[in-house]
């Protein structure tokens, strides 16, 4: 009776609220992306907890010339306010070591500022802010019946989180992720309860008491260096909500500083704490509340509480298919801890082909009953219980860690592992490339050779994403490890993405002393220049991508054919026409920036194609310098030169060199750059953004030069240009 009691009421107060709930929870979801955009901003300064007042304050104050005040928000950015010597006024993100402007305030979208309107108060004042409170109310009501449910179900609390027996797919996935959401869901719910209890004074409000204060210093007192206050000595920035600078040398105006727990006055002169009022704890349990409630002071709860709100609008559907008997969910992972796992699965992955296979071992791990973990390379750390490590990792560039792998052999180092730990390591790779599997390798070889970890499976490198290769590896898994895990290679072809028919336009032939050839297709997706195209020669699992460059509308690639290349010697026997089965890959962080007034591009080879397009569409007449490395002076280099010349005429290039290699003169594109050493310099220093396109080799050769520029001829190290989003690559 009473289990009905509490199912029926968790059932009432569902359809009650549903529709609010919903509302709530998909402008909740929208508005968690919005303090994980905001801290993208490169505008926080690295040790900013270690920064204090008497760091900050004499710089500003040297710096400009009248200041009202300073401010810091919830993504720690410290903002400026006052009047230049113009005695215009302004307000401005600023470096809180150097004064060194970074950047205006954060301004909200529209859309943003229209969703948290309907989030806050359905467009409807204080009486959508009473609805909107208290559905928050009914949502803790909610999460606390069911969790009350769970506990009835699993047969006490003890037994919270051991097995849950599984009816069908609704029923245990409404149960299983509810009690892993169940502290953010509660602590959402319990948050706008708790501001709404406060806004609307059901609960004591009281307000901060102020206290006036009078000038203690003479006229003729000197005023302490700021630097010198003991008070600006202990107040870090971190803790710091908002400084009001005194508005002249008048004894009676002081320094008025609010933190998160106080408010305090300083006397100018002697830096002297005069009055300190603190803040009533519900002040303060509700700025806590809104932080917690909203995820703006921290990028991971802001993705959890995105997660939950998501998850919420699951557990509507989900729990009113329980009520009609309705199956589908969908199956969850790492259901076992790391420091409780026996078996590690790490995987370093740079476009999630990698995880696609590890994810399948681990799942047949988990059905199996044994305790498996899954993570990225960069998540290493001490595996209090593991017996078994499993590295799956792809190579990027030449030999090149994948980017969730880059912290990997520091971490090792750092963390020591069970002497019983043995590992066996998988590559991925593509034997077209000089380099196959070097990753894995060097991995295998830093492991056994520096660390002396012992490799209880022979490293095995696939190729071509192979899944028969892959199961005889699985066949060498079970027999060393008593495992029963399929080894059936269709158990482990991935899915075929959906591909759609592209035309060909026309392709060219090689010229004498080259390899490069160009394609034209046209496609009614679409794309911009920048993004990939990705073929299926052999119409299997094996990918080839290409850059795309857009000019005239079309889909322009430059590719370099190999004598045994899939990709190239497919492209390269097309007809016009004809139509192949591709997809476009969606490459945002190698499009034209939109917001820099001046561009470097540098490429060698193919990597010329994007530039292309982008010179192409650059009808804003944005200053474009592009420099270029080939072998050898062609057809194919002639007719860049000639394209060069045309958009220089449009005003859409600004400058155009080109270095060959194989010449009598031979010189490369390393060198254009350092000829034009002060010049790349003063464009970094005035927001420049430089692109490069090719090989990686040749971006390592060129990140060399430019740093040597940057340490000769700025006052910026290259690393802080790079921090900035002022450099980027798409090199292989």
């Amino acid at each position: 009776m009473t289990l009905s009691i509490w199912r029926y009421s968790h059932l009432l107060l569902a359809i009650f609220s549903f529709l609010f709930v919903l509302m709530a929870s998909i402008t909740g979801a929208i508005l968690s992306f919005d303090p994980i955009n905001e801290k993208a901003f490169p505008y926080k300064a690295e040790q900013f907890d270690q920064i204090t007042l008497s760091q900050t304050i004499p710089v500003l104050k040297d710096k400009y010339s009248e200041i009202l005040e300073l401010s810091v928000d919830h993504n720690q950015f410290v903002t400026l306010e006052g009047f230049d010597e113009q005695g215009n006024d302004f307000k401005h993100i600023i470096h809180p070591n150097t004064g060194e402007i970074l950047g205006n305030p954060i301004q909200k979208s529209e859309f943003i500022q229209w969703v948290t309107s309907l989030h806050r108060s359905l467009f409807l004042h204080e009486t959508g802010r009473f609805i909107v409170g208290f559905v928050s109310f009914l949502l803790l009501l909610i999460t606390i019946s069911g969790t009350v449910l769970i506990v009835k179900r699993q047969q006490g609390v003890r037994n919270f989180f051991t097995k849950i027996t599984k009816d069908y797919f609704a029923q245990y996935y409404h149960v299983a992720v509810g009690r892993l959401l169940l502290l953010p869901i509660l602590i959402i719910s319990l948050t706008g309860t708790y501001l709404f209890l406060l806004r609307f004074e059901i609960i004591p409000n009281p307000k901060t008491e102020f206290v006036e204060v009078k000038a203690t210093a003479s006229d003729d007192a000197t005023i302490l260096n700021p630097k010198e206050f003991t008070a600006f000595q202990s107040l870090y920035l971190k803790d710091i909500v908002k400084v009001e600078f005194p508005f002249d040398e008048d004894p009676a105006e002081f320094y008025k500083v609010k933190t998160k727990q106080e408010e305090l006055t300083i006397d100018q002169y002697s830096g002297e704490i005069v009055a300190q009022v603190l803040y009533p704890k519900a002040k303060v349990f509700e700025t806590l509340s809104l932080d917690l409630h909203t995820g703006r002071t921290n990028s991971f709860w802001a993705i959890v509480l995105g997660l939950a709100s998501i998850n919420i609008i699951f557990f509507i559907w989900s729990g009113f298919v329980i009520t009609f008997k309705r199956t589908k969910t969908k199956v969850a992972k790492n259901k076992i801890k790391a420091e409780d796992a026996e078996i590690i699965i790490l995987v370093g992955s740079e476009n999630g082909t990698t995880l696609g296979f590890a994810n399948k071992i681990h799942e047949q791990l988990l059905a199996i009953g044994k305790k498996s973990h899954l993570t990225q390379m960069n998540n290493y750390q001490t595996f209090a219980h593991a017996k078994q490590l499993f590295i799956f990792t792809s190579t990027y560039g030449i030999g090149e860690a994948p980017t969730n792998a880059k912290k990997f052999e520091n971490l090792v180092e750092k963390h020591a592992q069970n002497t019983n730990l043995q590992f066996a390591i998988v590559g991925f790779g593509s034997r077209a490339y000089s380099q196959f599997c070097g990753y894995a390798i060097k991995t295998q070889q830093f492991l056994t050779d520096k660390l002396g970890y012992t490799s209880n499976i022979p490293l095995k490198l696939i190729n071509d994403r192979s899944p028969e290769d892959f199961a005889l590896w699985v066949k060498e898994v079970n027999q060393v490890l008593d495992l029963n895990l399929a080894i059936t290679p269709a158990q482990y072809v991935g899915k075929k993405p959906k591909l759609k028919e592209i035309k060909v336009v026309n392709t060219t032939k090689i010229p004498a002393n080259d390899t490069t050839f160009t394609v034209t297709l046209k496609t009614n997706k679409k794309f911009q220049s920048g993004d990939l195209l990705a073929i299926y020669p052999a119409n299997d699992h094996r990918e080839r991508l290409y850059s795309i460059g857009k000019v005239n509308n079309q889909m322009q690639l430059v590719v370099k054919l190999h004598d045994q290349g899939l990709g190239s010697n497919y492209l390269y026997q097309l007809q016009a026409s004809s139509t192949i089965l591709a997809r476009i890959v969606k490459n945002k962080a190698f499009h034209l920036p939109k917001k820099a007034t001046e561009i470097i591009m540098i490429a060698n080879g193919t990597g010329i194609a994007p530039f292309l397009g982008m010179i192409s569409e650059n009808n804003s007449n944005k200053k474009i310098s592009l420099y270029t490395g080939f072998r050898f002076n062609n057809q194919t280099t002639i007719g860049y030169n000639k394209f060069a010349n045309e958009q220089m005429q449009k005003g859409k290039l600004s400058s155009f060199q080109i270095a060959f290699s194989r010449e009598n003169n031979k010189q490369y594109v390393m060198g254009l750059i350092e000829n034009d050493a002060e010049k790349v310099a003063k464009a970094l220093n005035n927001g420049a953004v430089i692109m490069i396109c090719g090989s990686l080799t040749m971006q390592n050769d060129v990140e060399k030069v430019l740093q040597k520029i940057c340490s000769t001829h700025s006052d910026f190290s290259f690393e802080t240009f790079k921090n900035k989003g002022q450099f980027l690559t798409d090199c292989y």
